[in-house]
């Protein structure tokens, strides 16, 4: 065996992100890594890589047991790494990049002859013919994807790791990708390949390796893995305390359209994305990794621009500059991750709640502090928000207590549409069910909620309906009546085909 790590665990503040996580890879193998965001992927390979220290656990490399200090280390081993954004010097010669920090001398001297005798050579063997004098910036994805893989070559790496290699590539350039994959399989380099995107992974992987919440939940071969079976393990199964909100009803056909997408694409990551929201219903937005759920809703609001398709808002034609233009058409934007995009940690909690609402609480540039305190007032007692005063730093309320100052946020400024992506990402179970019930009941008295959740519990528990997406596309419709768990499973699984 190639590689081992078994009993794998590290805390980061007291926080578990690894427990006893275990990793095995044969030579010659392509071995897949999957988990949604937060399964402990980066966290495991960092390890590996020597960019973290682990708390417990051992790793083998080659026979080997090893602890590599710095990624530097782990590279000179033989352990090569290619990240999703391609560590290149774009302005450096393709030669120099595949040489870099190991150029060939002769006397002392920079030997550029062999340095480019060696670059063509090595990328001739993946079938690739170019001017290795040219900038790397002159080329496209898929052959900084192969200069990238041929550095790792010429440092005789053993251990390929290829966090989500195909992202920024076509159809076309991902065939490429594959073919050197194999080519690196004939001569026994083992390949770690990170990704999400199922039907990748059955056409190149020989092995797949599940994480969730930090644990390494099956392995098994693909053959014998299939698709529900592998989504199965990466959402697993949790929150049956939601099974209690769990209601009948679903589209209101009367109730006017406040939302609708139409063939919405921008880049590779939305490419033809179709939904309707409307008034006072909760339109769940669901798929694995790498959809383009997140990515949808930027657009949406403003943040990145919608290359084609149609955006109605109230059955107006819509296309926003930038999200100041979504907040004053009455839409609000609760982020994914809290912690980056949405509190400032060590402003208030009044200083947080009324971010949104600022330019409307100023009088000839003064903020008006009896009106804020009345809505910060309200809001605190309206969702219950447990803090010991306005004034207390959010950093130090729960995680749900934080979600709720986000939705006070938004909610303060009477929004008509509230975009809220990962509503109970990282806190507890009663919480997550007090946010739930919040947002269903904020729904009822009219709000159009667009939820977006890895959770299918959470789905099926307040959702009217939800779309699936792949690989930025719309596959699934599914109203109320035909929601389950085997439904949405079976909707992510077979993705586009």
């Amino acid at each position: 065996m190639l590689l081992s790590m078994q009993g794998i665990s590290k805390s980061f503040s007291g926080v578990s992100a690894l427990r006893s996580a275990s990793l095995e890879i044969d030579d010659g193998e392509v071995m897949a890594l999957v988990g949604q965001n937060g399964a402990g992927k980066s966290t495991l390979i960092k390890i590996l890589t020597g960019a973290y220290q682990r708390d417990e656990g051992t790793i083998t490399f080659e026979g080997d047991e090893v602890s590599f200090a710095t990624p530097a280390e782990s590279q000179t081993s033989g352990i090569a790494t290619i990240y999703q954004e391609i560590n290149l010097a774009p302005q450096r010669s393709v030669a120099e990049n595949i040489y870099m920090a190991r150029e060939p001398r002769i006397f002392g001297f920079l030997d550029r002859r062999a340095m480019r005798k060696g670059a063509a050579g090595v990328l001739r063997t993946f079938n690739l013919d170019i001017d290795v004098d040219m900038p790397v910036a002159r080329f496209s994805a898929a052959t900084r994807q192969m200069i990238a893989i041929a550095r790792a070559v010429t440092q005789k790496a053993r251990l390929v790791i290829m966090d989500e290699p195909t992202s920024s590539l076509d159809e076309k350039e991902v065939g490429i990708l594959f073919e050197t994959i194999r080519t690196l399989q004939k001569r026994g380099v083992a390949v770690l390949f990170i990704g999400h995107r199922l039907d990748e992974l059955y056409a190149i992987c020989d092995r797949v390796t599940i994480m969730r919440d930090g644990q390494t939940v099956a392995k098994s071969t693909m053959r014998d893995m299939p698709k529900m079976d592998l989504v199965r393990n990466m959402l697993g199964k949790e929150l049956a305390a939601f099974e209690a909100m769990t209601r009948e009803g679903g589209h209101d056909e009367s109730r006017p359209v406040r939302l609708s997408l139409e063939n919405v694409g921008a880049g590779l990551r939305v490419r033809d994305v179709s939904l309707t929201v409307r008034e006072g219903e909760i339109a769940g937005l669901a798929g694995l990794l790498g959809s383009g759920r997140t990515e949808t809703a930027r657009i949406i609001f403003g943040i990145d621009q919608q290359d084609h398709g149609t955006i109605r808002i109230n059955g107006v034609e819509r296309t926003y500059k930038e999200p100041a233009d979504a907040i004053a058409d009455g839409i609000g934007l609760v982020s994914e991750d809290r912690k980056v995009d949405g509190i400032i940690p060590d402003m208030s909690i009044r200083e947080n709640m009324t971010l949104a609402l600022l330019p409307k609480l100023k009088k000839a540039g003064v903020v008006d502090r009896d009106r804020q305190n009345e809505i910060v007032t309200r809001y605190i007692k309206a969702l219950g928000v447990k803090c010991v005063s306005p004034d207390q730093p959010i950093k130090e309320l729960s995680g749900g207590n934080q979600q709720k100052v986000l939705l006070a946020r938004w909610l303060c400024t009477d929004p008509r549409l509230l975009i809220i992506d990962e509503p109970t990402r990282g806190i507890d179970i009663g919480a997550k069910a007090e946010i739930l019930k919040l947002l269903r009941n904020l729904a009822d008295q009219g709000l159009s909620v667009l939820m977006i959740s890895s959770e299918l519990e959470e789905l099926l528990a307040v959702a009217d309906g939800v779309t699936v997406l792949s690989d930025g596309r719309s596959i699934a419709h599914l109203p109320r009546a035909d929601l389950s768990e085997t439904a949405l499973m079976s909707a992510m699984a077979h993705q586009a085909d």
